[in-house]
């Protein structure tokens, strides 16, 4: 792909401070530069395609109906971590640190998320019989959407790509799946399908991933039949990983349940105003992920080495991270509006202020994510768990007061100041993380012309 060449001017002016030091050298460069092209060949892809069937799909269901779909979506996500069970940093980690025990650390990985996605299925849709009993369709949209949740587990193979930063597989698996479907919603709207159609393309989006997957992983000469669980690597993933989950928790209850709100306290249309605004906000956060993803092993590496090359290559993750979230935040800010009208029409009419605030979220989603290989490298997991889960209570104590007054724009004011408390203003109050909050804050102010 001839943009991957272009990307190698452009992240080599950020990355040769993370790796030129590293043990492997330029070739470790090139190939996290390489690895990070793939990973956002993937989200540019998903950006463009996905932003605009989405925005079709939306359109075409309206306000109403698209609520619905998306309150369920964000029901079921309130049980996602179940399936994460933490173990996306953690896993990685062991990989690469254990590349003899590769087999029991993927079986093991393997039982426990698809443990974890059973027993989401389960709870969601007991959760939403309870809430909503007399909604019958909410019940069957949360049982169609929480199903595909059981074949996340699968995601151990992405986890061992990730491990030998070779993003491109995992890439082929996901991205055909997501072509397939997004052509499905196409010949579904062209169909005038129902509400319920969606939410079987959304569930198999997540069965063809899967299956993409595996066949990735076959064709690079392994195979899952050799995975074998071993009971002391799933109490080790347990140990390491329940602090992340029940963070996880946490993080999907302050990102996702500003929208369970919303739907309880003003319905449906209020609902699907909201969550388009937030489909264009967030559809931003791959970049902080696709970075990490690629520099975690680097940054695991230079802590081997010293702590001063550690903390070097954090500041410049940080700065980075930072930078880009402004460039985003601040344009689209002014724009707003006319990227809400031209994309909706006005069938969605108040998205276009939601979004001039909520993007500001951005700003601290980009910074917690780069603290991210950070609390997994100094075993600070259980401190992660408590700020997350202050952020969390304090987005439902503001959603609270702020919904009942303002409605969705309550509710974006809500998120993004829970999201500014967890990712960076409660590492002040802790001597651990103290430092990081002073990397985190000079990473923003370095942005502020004449303060770099």
């Amino acid at each position: 792909m001839l943009w991957l060449s272009d990307a190698n001017s452009i992240w080599v002016r950020y990355l040769p401070s993370f790796l030129r030091n590293d043990l492997r050298g330029r070739r470790n460069l090139q190939k996290v530069i390489a690895n990070t092209g793939w990973l956002f060949a993937d989200k540019i892809l998903r950006l463009g395609v996905g932003l605009v069937v989405g925005v079709w799909v939306a359109r075409f269901l309206g306000p109403e109906s698209f609520g619905a779909f998306s309150y369920a979506t964000a029901f079921v996500s309130l049980f996602s971590a179940l399936v994460t069970l933490g173990l996306d940093g953690v896993v990685v980690r062991d990989l690469v640190s254990n590349p003899e025990h590769t087999d029991r650390i993927l079986g093991s990985a393997f039982v426990l998320k698809l443990a974890g996605g059973s027993l989401a299925f389960v709870l969601a849709l007991a959760a939403i019989f309870l809430m909503d009993p007399a909604d019958s369709l909410s019940h069957w949209l949360v049982a169609i959407i929480a199903a595909g949740m059981i074949f996340q587990a699968f995601d151990a193979v992405d986890f061992w790509f990730q491990a030998r930063v070779e993003a491109r597989f995992a890439v082929y698996a996901k991205n055909s799946a997501f072509l397939l479907v997004s052509i499905l919603k196409i010949v579904l709207i062209l169909m005038h399908a129902g509400l319920l159609a969606f939410a079987f393309a959304a569930s198999l989006e997540v069965v063809l991933g899967a299956v993409g997957l595996v066949v990735a992983y076959r064709i690079s000469g392994e195979h899952i039949l050799r995975w074998r669980a071993n009971t002391q690597w799933v109490r080790n993933l347990i140990k390491d990983g329940w602090p992340l989950a029940l963070a996880g928790i946490a993080v999907v209850i302050y990102m996702k349940i500003d929208q369970v709100m919303l739907g309880q306290m003003l319905g449906n249309q209020a609902v699907g105003i909201y969550s388009a605004a937030t489909r264009i906000s967030e559809v931003w956060y791959f970049i902080p992920i696709s970075i990490v993803a690629s520099v975690s092993p680097s940054l695991v590496e230079a802590r081997k080495i010293s702590a001063a090359l550690y903390y070097e290559r954090l500041a410049k993750l940080f700065r980075l991270m930072a930078g880009v979230a402004l460039a985003i935040a601040v344009p689209m800010t002014f724009a707003s509006g006319i990227v809400a009208s031209a994309l909706y029409g006005s069938a969605y009419d108040g998205v276009g202020p939601i979004l001039s605030i909520h993007i500001w979220a951005a700003l601290f989603v980009f910074l917690g994510v780069a603290q991210n290989p950070w609390t997994i490298n100094e075993g600070m997991t259980k401190l992660a768990f408590l700020r997350t889960s202050l952020g969390a209570l304090a987005n439902i104590l503001l959603n609270i007061v702020l919904i009942p007054r303002y409605g969705p724009i309550g509710a974006a004011i809500a998120t993004t100041v829970s999201y500014a408390l967890s990712a960076v203003v409660m590492n002040a109050f802790n001597k651990k993380t103290r430092n990081i909050f002073l990397l985190q804050v000079k990473s923003i102010v370095g942005m502020v012309p004449g303060k770099g």
